[in-house]
């Protein structure tokens, strides 16, 4: 407990194996706060570092905390086709303002197997023409997956960026019905 007599915000934090690769998995009391891609060693202590300094207090590897133990459950179902929706509890603090708008949007608004363009999404949060600060708010999106950013395109069919690689998001796509698989 700190002086006030109230236990310090804690970040735990976990590695889950998946179809895409490993995911870092973080959460504060508030909920999940962090998704990371590709978390080998180098890619996850660099992440920690980042959560360390954004969150101000030392991460701790909890694989069995309660605060990860349904975020894990709801990832592994989503990966294994059994689950289509998440229903956790976010931790925004990361992120904020037009982002923040723009993300909440999509999490609420674009369901498991559709697309929107990033104008289309520019224009549902009210501000048509912000197509570009819509893909800066993906690429900065600190939930991948469970806020869909990977569910984001181009107007023209093509498939945009994705900080997770455009590999990652073809084959999110693809669990997701919107891609066929990839042949190989």
């Amino acid at each position: 407990m700190d002086s006030d007599g109230q236990y310090e915000q804690q970040v735990v934090w976990a590695v889950v194996g998946t179809g895409i690769g490993p995911l870092l998995l973080a959460a504060t009391r508030e909920g999940l706060v962090n998704v990371v891609f590709h978390a080998t060693d180098g890619v996850r202590d660099k992440a920690l570092e980042r959560l360390a300094s954004r969150l101000g207090r030392e991460p701790v590897e909890a694989p069995d905390s309660p605060l990860l133990a349904v975020a894990i459950r709801q990832v592994e179902a989503y990966f294994a086709g059994e689950r289509r929706d998440f229903e956790l509890p976010l931790d925004w603090s990361l992120i904020s303002g037009f982002n923040r708008q723009v993300l909440r949007e999509l999490a609420s608004g674009v369901p498991y197997g559709a697309v929107v363009g990033y104008g289309d999404l520019a224009g549902r949060v009210g501000q048509p023409g912000a197509a570009q600060a819509v893909g800066m708010a993906m690429g900065s999106n600190p939930l991948p997956v469970v806020v869909p950013c990977h569910r984001v395109v181009e107007s023209d069919g093509g498939i945009g960026g994705f900080g997770g690689g455009l590999e990652t998001k073809r084959k999110l796509l693809a669990l997701e019905g919107v891609l066929p698989e990839p042949l190989f």
